[in-house]
């Protein structure tokens, strides 16, 4: 590893998450403060509310101080079997992401056991993820259990209804998109609100708007939701 940065493997997608392109409510104010120490992280919440997100964000955020991480999907991952990870522990941080979809899978429980007690000893930072509360989830390895429940928990919460708006005002202006208080209106009436398909219905709109070399206004919104 000549060229620490963040590591590439088949599931890899490109992206550009940071953690200045995420709205941080007062309620998640402090998560931003852990992911960007050194501690290990266990990071719960339900389903769209930017998890997979800030993983990514956190191994870019290393990638641009040239030290290498590597972001883990089980959801893609698991049909490579678990030998991949028995030499992750060098690097300096691995994102392990939904995690729950391992229980009860006896040879990725013992790997993932390992894993954290190897990054223990060679100061490997591990942030875990799932949907579900860690207390909830049916593993049936007790020393990986027990090695989890040492691990900090800390619930990411759904942005509240009230900060919707502004949510969408902070993301908009992120990307230079011009988006009047109609426009937002409308479309929190009329589409998903979780800030995934909230966040993939502007950009949708972006890229109409700069197709069509027009304004986005409810009419363009219709084409969209």
């Amino acid at each position: 590893m000549s060229k620490p940065q963040q590591l590439t493997f088949p599931w890899n997608k490109p992206n550009k998450s940071t953690f200045d392109e995420f709205y941080f409510d007062k309620n998640n104010l402090a998560i931003k403060d852990i992911l960007l120490s050194e501690e290990d992280l266990f990071l719960y919440g339900v389903e769209q509310t930017g998890k997979s997100f800030l993983l990514q964000s956190a191994c870019n955020h290393l990638a641009l101080k040239e030290k290498p991480s590597l972001y883990v999907p089980i959801k893609e991952v698991k049909q490579y079997g678990s030998g991949f990870i028995e030499s992750l522990d060098q690097l300096n941080l691995i994102c392990i992401d939904d995690v729950d979809l391992i229980s009860s899978d006896q040879e990725w429980e013992i790997a993932l056991f390992n894993l954290i007690n190897n990054c223990f000893s060679s100061n490997c930072r591990i942030i875990f993820c799932s949907s579900i509360n860690p207390s909830n989830i049916n593993f049936k390895l007790k020393d990986l259990i027990s090695r989890l429940r040492k691990i900090d928990h800390v619930e990411l919460m759904p942005v509240k209804e009230d900060k919707l708006p502004e949510a969408i005002k902070f993301i908009a202006n992120l990307r230079s998109i011009n988006l009047g208080d109609k426009e937002i209106k409308y479309l929190l009436t009329y589409s998903n609100r979780s800030m995934s398909s909230l966040l993939d219905a502007i950009n949708k709109l972006d890229d109409l708007s700069m197709q069509l070399k027009r304004k986005i206004t409810i009419p363009l919104i219709k084409e969209i939701i």
